[in-house]
């Protein structure tokens, strides 16, 4: 498989997006409130990098750092007593990186209601090495058409991240280049 972000085509052969899939199930007490009575959000998050770090790691084949958060919405207040299932998988590879897509979703413990979508979240992660530099990751080979789409999406995503992060940079040096935000 052929990537631009790799520049040629990858030495390691590719594993599919089902490969390093998985969900982490964790019920929601009291501990891990807000001061509204319902689920914090950091603990959800949490729980969320925790998932697409094992995901990032099995898919690496080794350790994998988390390198941003590039999306988190919440479309919905967890509550105490909830199942909260973080299911994650890679999206989309580089050579070192990789993006996470996560779907959270809860369900009442005692109650045969269907699950509910709370929450989704985009994540990049690097894999590195023993020394913590990064190293080369296998490319991922969407299966279904769904993965497809996803592995679409996260071409779209970097793409803006990547525009965004020049466009800061360019500011600064414009404003350094002026004399502005010395103080910083």
């Amino acid at each position: 498989m052929t990537d631009p972000a790799r520049g040629s085509e990858s030495e390691i052969p590719g594993k599919p997006t089902s490969a390093s899939r998985t969900t982490l199930s964790h019920i929601m007490t009291h501990n891990d409130t807000n001061l509204l009575g319902t689920v914090h959000g950091g603990v959800i998050m949490k729980l969320v990098d925790d998932a697409a770090g094992a995901v990032a790691g099995r898919h690496s084949e080794g350790p994998a750092v988390t390198a941003s958060m590039d999306e988190m919405a919440f479309l919905m207040p967890v509550r105490v007593g909830d199942l909260l299932h973080v299911r994650a998988q890679v999206n989309w590879t580089g050579r070192s990186s990789m993006e996470v897509g996560v779907r959270v979703v809860a369900e009442r413990w005692n109650d045969s209601t269907p699950a509910q979508q709370v929450g989704t979240a985009y994540l990049v992660f690097t894999a590195v090495d023993a020394d913590g530099k990064p190293r080369q990751v296998p490319p991922v080979v969407p299966e279904t058409e769904r993965d497809k789409r996803r592995y679409q999406e996260a071409q779209i995503r970097r793409t803006h991240r990547l525009a965004r992060r020049r466009a800061i940079l360019d500011l600064r040096e414009q404003r350094a280049a002026e004399g502005l935000d010395a103080d910083d």
